[in-house]
């Protein structure tokens, strides 16, 4: 009888040991496979020690459900930040093959199913080559073309023993200008109070000269002149012209002073069609004279600008005067005004002209101050137009083909 109860506890005990190791089986292979569907609750009858451990799985297995919910939030949270973010973000492993892209780089790199970091030679192939011999941490800039200058970083990483390599891009275009318009600024500024201590000066002395000249070249008691005549005259003549000189200088270096003292826009909301209503107004006698028409293209025609009216028409009254001294040789009379929302939902504003346009050596110089192409003019004007529309977050962009057309481009950011 002893011998039966021994067996009915050792099989006891042998089912015992099975139903334990089956359930931490169960479990250990729920976690290692991420199964976290499993509940141990229907073997809580065998006493309280299983209770306890049955209860002990489920909160187990519950946190690392949390768990894996908090890190797949955190990670959408990551890759909807990554696509929105105004840096462009790239990362290619050991083989090349791309991994994350966001729509910035997209919108950078404009390269169709880019796939592979070698895809990169579609754009600039000194572009690729300075990519692959990148350092972790280091960094460069790199002018793709008049649009695009690019500033790439690079940090590299582990994942699933793969070692991927993370590169951020950002066109730092709009940025050099700025920075090259506040040189030019300082610059002028230095150059126009230097110039403005010594001329001033130099006029008023070279007019007090001629005053005293005219008053004390005869003797006072008999009335004869103190030089001779030529002398006199040619002196006369060289003091009134330093005085002109000196004055012209200064005239002309004033002229210099919209350039560094450019009012902050004062941003309103004003329709497009208003603003080129205004323009065909103000420079519909000036175009007659030379025979040039003025067409308007408005998409869509309710179109507004958050801008300041005065300073856009300011630059827009310059480009189209540049337009019309552009075309006096060319036989297309017809300068257009266009206006729209371009690929990245931003307004634009583009003055077309068909004259005799800008060679491409000229083009990136023509923004910079004191440079110009016309026999006469200053050079300043486009410098300004450029720095007006920087201060309101765009750019002014210009593409030409001699003797055929010319595009100056008004982008609102």
């Amino acid at each position: 009888m002893f011998s039966v109860i021994v067996f009915f506890l050792v099989l006891n005990l042998i089912s015992y040991g099975n139903t334990t190791n089956r359930k931490i089986t169960r479990f250990l292979e729920s976690i290692r496979y991420s199964d976290f569907s499993s509940s141990f609750t229907k073997d809580s009858k065998l006493g309280n020690s299983f209770k306890e451990m049955n209860m002990s799985f489920n909160e187990v297995i519950e946190a690392f459900k949390k768990t894996r919910a908090e890190k797949e939030e955190q990670m959408l949270f990551l890759q909807i930040m990554i696509q929105h973010i105004n840096t462009g973000i790239l990362s290619f492993d050991s083989q090349g093959r791309i991994g994350v892209i966001n729509g910035e780089a997209k919108q950078l790199l404009q390269i169709p199913q880019f796939k592979d970091i070698n895809d990169l030679g579609k754009l600039s192939i000194d572009l690729l080559k300075n990519v692959l011999s990148l350092k972790p941490g280091g960094s460069f800039s790199i002018k793709i073309n008049n649009e695009l200058h690019l500033n790439v970083q690079s940090a590299s990483f582990k994942m699933e023993g793969n070692s991927w390599t993370l590169l951020s891009f950002q066109n730092i275009r709009s940025e050099l200008q700025k920075n090259e318009l506040e040189a030019w600024q300082n610059l002028t500024k230095v150059l126009r109070h230097e110039i403005m201590n010594s001329m001033t000066p130099i006029a008023s002395l070279a007019n007090s000269l001629g005053t005293i000249l005219e008053e004390d070249i005869h003797e006072e008691e008999t009335g004869e002149l103190i030089l001779e005549k030529d002398s006199y005259v040619d002196l006369c003549e060289g003091l009134e012209t330093i005085s002109k000189r000196s004055s012209g200088l200064v005239d002309f270096v004033n002229a210099y002073r919209d350039y560094t003292n450019i009012p902050q826009p004062v941003l309103k909301r004003f329709a497009v069609q208003q603003l080129f209503e205004n323009i065909c107004v103000l420079l519909k006698e000036e175009l007659a004279k030379s025979g040039i028409q003025l067409q308007t293209e408005i998409s869509p025609k309710e179109l507004e600008l958050l801008a300041d009216q005065d300073l856009i028409q300011m630059i827009l009254i310059n480009l189209v005067k540049n337009a019309k001294e552009a075309m006096e040789k060319s036989n297309t009379k017809t300068i257009i005004l266009k206006s729209g929302i371009n690929s990245q939902s931003f307004p634009f504003i583009q003055v077309i002209d068909y004259g005799e346009g800008i060679v491409p050596e000229a083009l990136e110089r023509i923004f910079v101050p004191f440079f110009t192409t016309k026999k006469s003019g200053s050079g300043i004007g486009l410098a300004i137009s450029r720095q007006i529309m920087n201060l309101h977050k765009g750019n002014l962009e210009v593409e030409s083909i001699p003797g055929q057309r010319t595009v100056f481009t008004m982008k609102f950011g």
